[in-house]
């Protein structure tokens, strides 16, 4: 894992992206129909934000503001820390380690190509985890 490059943890990711203008609903919207936990808050193919679970919770629904009422630009954290597709896993694990966050946007010649999360650091152990988990299932269907 440690030697994991950032550009294996992406590749085949599909991007979610939002307008700094779009409301948080839709961009809840947009998240949950992706099955992702962060967005990508950009200006044309320039990357300005970031907006995830945890500022949806914090900044809207436990401030009381509707997120109708409410654009990305009011409640994203602007400017994030990023990383290149270049760099091992661990150096982003670290970083959310260090920044208390679990989602880093990864940039390329200053445009967004992917995002690591702390669930990417699990790869190969979650995908067995999975695959026994899997085998119990059918093993328990047969008896």
């Amino acid at each position: 894992m440690r030697n994991r490059k950032i550009a294996d943890v992406i590749k085949g990711q599909t991007l979610i992206f939002a307008d700094t203008k779009l409301s948080i609903r839709e961009a809840a919207k947009k998240m949950s129909a992706a099955g992702v936990g962060a967005i990508l808050v950009v200006t044309g193919e320039k990357l300005v934000g970031i907006f995830t679970e945890r500022d949806a919770l914090k900044r809207v629904l436990a401030a009381g503001t509707q997120p109708d009422n409410v654009r990305l630009d009011e409640v994203m954290t602007p400017d994030p820390m990023t990383i290149t597709p270049d760099r091992p896993l661990g150096h982003a694990l670290h970083m959310m380690f260090e920044g208390g966050y679990r989602h880093v946007p990864v940039v390329e010649a200053g445009r967004p190509v992917g995002m690591v999360s702390a669930r990417d650091a699990l790869g190969a152990e979650l995908e067995a985890f999975e695959d026994e988990l899997t085998r119990r299932n059918e093993i328990n269907e047969i008896l």
